[in-house]
């Protein structure tokens, strides 16, 4: 059924956007649907994509290229270094100590030393992908365990160079000369001795990033004095696949090239320009990626030897995962931080692909080697999610129910008339600003970590689920008056905000929501006192723009408190309607917004606010001039 580049282009697309929507229907993550949607379109199930599963590799591979070129974008030398001692430290433990303790499992499984290191070496490396959208989905950027596993997968896309550069070495002339009569095609190094191979692999690294500052970005300038948008995308992808065909002909994985280009323009002026022009694509590739590696899960081989499979798959998870604890405790992460980064990491990364099917190609694994851990590294992969789901629902809030005992800092000594839930950026202005007119609040965080470095800041921030019920009865919410719940995770709020409304309806609730969307969900719920992250600020904008122009001050400030009156009035409205998408909600939208900007003119033109001369020195100055000079 396949033979057609657009046919294939469509099964794609349809499963992906059939599958996902299904999974997030159901709350659990895209990646799972996406994984889903390959493994049922893949060669393995219903056959609409794929031969035996060529094609879908090749799919791979171009998926492969462009997420590691996005990845490289967003990499800055400068954000290496002040990050270096996490980097170096915890993503050096990491793959030092996994590639120790795996070497040693495939040792006593009767492989090879040279299989035994290549395949420790692709075990050592996690999925970038699958963990930097899970850590994104979630919310868990600026936590403790966001920061660190965006350390340890950095510090892997760096070694996988040198294991590329390393693996050569293990092969011997014999070998060589067997895989040269029997490959392809050869690359351009192919005949050179092992050592200088090696060596002139780094070289070629080292001469694409020379190559970027003093070539390709002086390209990219010529380019954009051109003024033509698509063309500076146009040039930027021909020097991704550029780099990425001239690594393949040295002999070097085309993935690992995208990288570097990535990492090359992201020191340019052009850096920002590409991000936003490659955003709208991006999760889009990362999911068509997704869907690769479920279809490339090989169910034959499975059928052949499914307990040597399903014994090795499970020994290399809890191995990773017992070194990823082990590399939290070592640098001090508290419990949930250290359980969240163990779930993420614990996969085989999509960078195990590539060493592995290197690694093939110079004829140190064989083929039933090579198929076995292709199943495993896409198996373990497609577990990531699932093993999240299952930390986040049944260890984690166990765990903090232990913490909490474990922990002093929980025990609330003294409970105040404000309780406010998280305290990052938004929380922390909230709570900053109580706290310059003498009102103490009781916080609650669940980042251990951060509450840590709050409290050496003189904050009483203390650690907790505030979706527990017990921990805000120790916070003393039966005497507390307010609620304020600043976190920025949707699901959560809700959880606490239903929770609070059943538990303690004397409590009043002020919640930040991020949008109009969420909005509709609170006010749904019977929340009075919403607030919006963007509305007073992007009114504060429009107002100082219409200052600049000639505007009244004052007379703007009126019209800002309107605007936001007629603006709530029309929420509360809006959110009887059943869906967004809904044409009736179209229709009335549209009609509460002629009927708002209507109001506002009419406010403006009948002189409620026309006459408004306060607060305008200026005016009044100008006023006194002309008086002085009659």
């Amino acid at each position: 059924m396949t033979g057609s580049l657009l046919f294939e282009a469509i099964v794609f697309l349809a499963g992906a956007i059939i599958c996902v929507a299904i999974a997030k229907r159901l709350g659990l993550s895209s990646v799972i649907g996406y994984l889903l949607a390959g493994v049922l379109i893949g060669p393995y199930v219903l056959g609409f994509i794929g031969e035996e599963g060529q094609d879908i590799l090749h799919f791979a591979e171009f998926g492969v290229v462009v997420m590691l070129f996005l990845i490289g974008l967003e990499i800055e030398p400068k954000n290496f270094w002040s990050m270096r001692k996490t980097i170096l430290g915890m993503g050096g433990l990491q793959v030092g100590l996994t590639m120790v303790l795996s070497y040693g499992l495939f040792a006593l499984l009767g492989f090879s030393t040279k299989v035994s290191l290549v395949i420790s070496m692709a075990v050592a490396l996690s999925s970038t992908a699958i963990a930097m959208q899970t850590i994104k989905e979630k919310g868990l950027m600026e936590t403790t365990s966001g920061t660190s596993s965006f350390s340890i997968l950095l510090f892997q896309d760096i070694i996988v160079i040198f294991m590329l550069g390393f693996i050569p070495l293990l092969t011997n002339t014999e070998t060589k000369t067997t895989n040269s009569n029997h490959s392809q095609h050869t690359s351009l190094l192919e005949n050179l001795p092992i050592g200088f191979q090696t060596l002139a692999i780094i070289l070629s690294v080292v001469l694409i990033i020379i190559a970027g500052k003093f070539l390709i970005v002086p390209m990219l300038r010529k380019v954009a004095k051109t003024g033509v948008r698509e063309l500076l995308i146009a040039a930027a992808f021909l020097i991704v696949f550029a780099i990425s065909y001239l690594m393949e002909f040295v002999g070097i994985s085309p993935a690992l090239g995208a990288f570097l280009g990535g990492v090359v323009l992201s020191n340019s002026e052009f850096k920002h320009e590409l991000e936003s022009t490659l955003e709208p694509f991006k999760n889009l590739l990362l999911g068509l990626f997704f869907m690769a590696v479920g279809a490339s899960i090989n169910f034959i081989v499975i059928a052949k030897s499914p307990l040597t499979i399903g014994g090795i798959l499970v020994a290399i998870i809890v191995l990773k995962a017992l070194v990823l604890f082990i590399t939290g405790h070592f640098f001090k992460l508290k419990l949930d931080q250290k359980l969240l980064l163990t779930f993420n990491l614990s996969q085989i990364g999509e960078f195990a692909f590539v060493l592995l099917s290197f690694a093939f190609g110079l004829r140190i694994l064989e083929q039933g080697q090579m198929d076995i851990m292709l199943v495993i590294t896409a198996l373990s992969m497609s577990l990531t999610p699932i093993l999240g789901i299952i930390n986040e629902r049944l260890i984690l809030p166990k765990v903090g129910t232990k913490e909490s005992i474990k922990r002093p800092m929980d025990h609330i000594a003294k409970s105040q008339k404000v309780i406010l839930v998280g305290f990052g950026h938004f929380g922390s202005t909230v709570g900053r600003f109580l706290r310059s007119h003498g009102v103490e609040a009781t916080i609650l965080d669940q980042d251990s970590n951060r509450v840590d470095f709050l409290r050496k800041m003189g904050f009483e921030v203390y650690y907790g689920d505030a979706t527990r019920l017990d921990l805000l009865e120790s916070a003393g919410i039966a005497d507390a008056k307010i609620l304020i719940c600043a976190i920025d995770s949707p699901s959560v709020t809700k959880q606490v905000t239903k929770l609070v409304k059943e538990k303690f309806p004397h409590v009043e609730l002020m919640i930040r929501a991020k949008n109009r969307y969420e909005a509709y969900d609170l006010i749904n719920m019977g929340i009075d006192n919403i607030y919006r992250e963007s509305l007073d600020t992007s009114l504060t904008l429009a107002s100082d723009a219409l200052s600049k122009l000639g505007f009244r001050k004052y007379t703007l400030n009126r019209q800002v408190q309107n605007f936001i009156k007629y603006d709530e009035e029309s929420l509360r409205r809006l959110a009887k309607q059943p869906k967004i998408d809904d044409k009736n909600y179209i229709f009335q939208a549209r009609k509460e917004l002629a009927e708002q900007e209507k109001l506002l003119e009419d406010d403006f033109q009948r002189g409620i606010v026309l006459h408004d001369n306060h607060w305008d020195s200026e005016h009044i100055r100008q006023q006194l001039d002309n008086t002085n000079n009659l």
